[in-house]
């Protein structure tokens, strides 16, 4: 039985391996699907399991066991058509939470309207990481520091209304804040207060453990 750590990709072009790569490293199982022989020969020494399909065909989505994932990553290149009817296909067969690559706004609107629960545009994204690091340099998203340990920024929701002393995150998560950056503003604040109370939409930026910073809920 599939489990929250099993992650479908569809399509395993550049961006379905990067990806692939990085959620594997994150201690995914992934199950991989292109219609390509020669992508997929070139996955299957990485993922865990991998298959030459058509993802446009429903009946094959389903007998893969893609239906029986919580979360599938549609990756497809240029074909509009393929990623619109693997979306489609996805959602009927009941995956939770479907996430596509998108390649104009035409597309994007289409899927939005299929169900899809998050659409990304790859080039969109980097530029915005890339402009956010310029603006806010020497500050990420998130960071390997050392073996287990990563520099993340957290957006507040759950944590909203108490003071980082109230939060304890050092004790209760194993984590350490080390800036905060209030909501809509610009500019971080070093080494925040443990009195200074967190609103909703605050960024932290916080240091710790990878495993516990997976369990938080912010």
């Amino acid at each position: 039985m599939a489990t929250d750590r099993d992650v479908g990709i569809v399509g395993l072009g550049k961006f379905g391996m990067a990806l692939a790569e990085y959620l594997l490293e994150q201690g995914h199982t992934i199950l991989g699907v292109d219609r390509g022989e020669a992508r997929v020969k070139a996955a299957q020494d990485l993922l865990d399991q991998v298959f030459r399909a058509d993802a446009t065909d429903q009946a094959a989505l389903a007998q893969l066991g893609f239906g029986d994932l919580r979360q599938v990553i549609v990756c497809v290149g240029q074909s509009m058509e393929a990623s619109i009817l693997a979306t489609l296909h996805l959602k009927e067969l009941g995956v939770e939470s479907v996430w596509v690559k998108a390649v104009s706004d035409e597309h994007e609107r289409v899927l939005e309207k299929l169900g899809a629960d998050y659409v990304v545009f790859p080039e969109r994204f980097v530029a915005k990481q890339l402009a956010h690091k310029l603006t806010v340099p020497g500050l990420v998203h998130s960071l390997p520091l050392s073996k287990g340990v990563v520099m993340q920024e957290i957006r507040v929701e759950n944590w909203s209304g108490k003071t980082l002393r109230e939060l304890d995150l050092p004790n209760s998560h194993q984590l350490r804040v080390v800036a905060l950056q209030r909501k809509g503003e610009g500019e971080f604040d070093y080494l925040p207060f443990a009195d200074m109370m967190l609103g909703l939409g605050d960024i932290i930026v916080a240091v710790g453990d990878q495993e516990a910073m997976k369990k938080i809920e912010p």
